[in-house]
Order: structure tokens, then sequence, then C-alpha cells
């Protein structure tokens, strides 16, 4: 039985992922930040399932390292590393508005943690011969755009599509793949709801007409997962339903 190991994936789009791995026959470690209700509410769910659920801060070293730690112990090994975890300033601000706390904490949270979590399972999955990794981006991240009053989260997810190209091509030979997925305007309660009911909503800003959902990110991050998807690596995977190939004038 493979085995993931998935950050915040007790709800937001991290959450159809673990349900969707869950389904397929994965077992799964499963972290999550502070909210334990929710994570006792998945545990027991899935209560059939071989399911781990750990406390981490993504921003935190010594958290991943004790994650990562845990999921070994908990499996025997570690197949697949999916970093659906991303901190992220709500409010709008010009870097110059940024204090270095909050630079600091975006930077650590989303390309830090990244360095931080592939340390740990790249020398399991070398001695498997086998390993997924998929990050998460933002739609459009691949072409370096900048993001007003965004800067440090782009600025991270930005390098952090570069860390993962060069770790798709460092550890080919290893049987390890590296792939991000960018998900386009998936807001609220989307992030956990399935294609289905996004189809009963007409959404006039997305060229298919519907909202994406997290049932739409599992699926994608389940296809880069799968033994056979080796031949899909280094690539960045843009879920958007048309968005990202329309260039608005403003």
């Amino acid at each position: 039985m493979r085995h993931a190991l998935i950050t915040a994936g007790t709800k937001g789009l991290g959450l159809q992922v673990v349900e969707g791995l869950l389904e397929a026959g994965y077992s799964a470690t499963v972290t999550y930040f502070s909210d334990k209700e929710k994570a006792e509410t998945l545990q027991q769910k899935w209560a059939h399932k071989k399911l781990q659920l750990v406390q981490a801060d993504v921003t935190k070293k010594e958290d991943l390292q004790t994650a990562a730690a845990q999921a070994l112990s908990f499996a025997g090994r570690i197949d697949l590393c999916i970093h659906n975890a991303g901190p992220y300033v709500f409010e709008k601000k010009k870097l110059m508005d940024y204090s270095e706390a909050e630079w600091a904490y975006m930077i650590d949270g989303n390309l830090n943690s990244a360095f931080y979590l592939l340390q740990q399972v790249i020398p399991v999955m070398r001695k498997q011969s086998f390993g997924r990794i998929v990050f998460y981006g933002f739609q459009g991240a691949n072409s370096a755009p900048g993001w007003i009053y965004r800067s440090a989260y782009a600025a991270a997810k930005v390098g952090l599509v570069s860390l993962m190209k060069t770790v798709s091509i460092e550890e080919a030979g290893h049987g390890i793949t590296a792939n991000m997925v960018c998900p386009g305007n998936i807001m609220g309660e989307m992030k956990e709801s399935t294609i289905q009911e996004a189809r009963e909503r007409n959404d006039s800003d997305t060229p298919i007409g519907r909202s994406g959902t997290g049932e739409d990110i599992a699926r994608t991050v389940l296809f880069l997962c799968e033994d056979d998807a080796d031949m899909v690596t280094g690539t960045v995977v843009e879920v958007t339903g048309g968005v990202d190939v329309i260039h608005r004038y403003r």
C-alpha cells in the first residue's frame, strides 16, 4: 500500500485530496495546523482506513521533520509528498508595508517549508526508487508574473516553481517525479465542494461556466501520483476552467 504525506489536509483544498487518496486505496499521514475538531472529524469518518493525523506548523522546520518521521514510522514508507499548506496574508499590502515578520512567515511557509520537507522525504523515496512530489502554486505562477499587493506570497510560490523543476530533473533517475498544481479562482465553500455541486451554479467569470472545486484539484493530484504518471514531471498544471488562457486588458 502506497503512503501519502499531505500537509494541511483536513479542510480547504487539501480535504478532497486526502479523501480521494483514501478512496483510491492509499494510506495517509495528514497534517493540520490548529483545528483539532476538523482533524478528529476526518479521523472518525475514515476510521476504517489507515490514516494518521499530525499537528504541524509548516513554518517550523522541526514540525515538518516530525511529521515526516511519523509518516515513515506509521507506514514504513513515504511514496507521495503533497505540500498543500501555504500561508497567505489576506490583507492587501504593498511590499513596503510588510513587516519583516510577515515576509519571513510567507517565505518560511511557502518556500522554505518545501525545502525542509524535501530533505526528509527524498532520501526515503530514493531508497524505494519511487516518489511523487506535488506542490501548489497560483494561477500563472509558471510565468513569474508580478502580483500587486501579494509580493511575498507570489515571490515564494514563483521560487517554488523553479525549485520543483530543478528537483524533477535531479531526482528523475531515482523514479521520483515533481510537479505543481495551480488552482484557479476557487473560493470559500467551493474548496471542499464536488464537481457536481459546482455544475449546479453558474459562474460567468469562468469559460467552462462553473467554478473550480476541491474535487478538480484532487483529481489532478491523484493523476500526478499514479505509478504510470512518471512521464509527467517538472510540469506546472493549471486547473482554472480556461481562465488562465484569457488575456484581459484593464
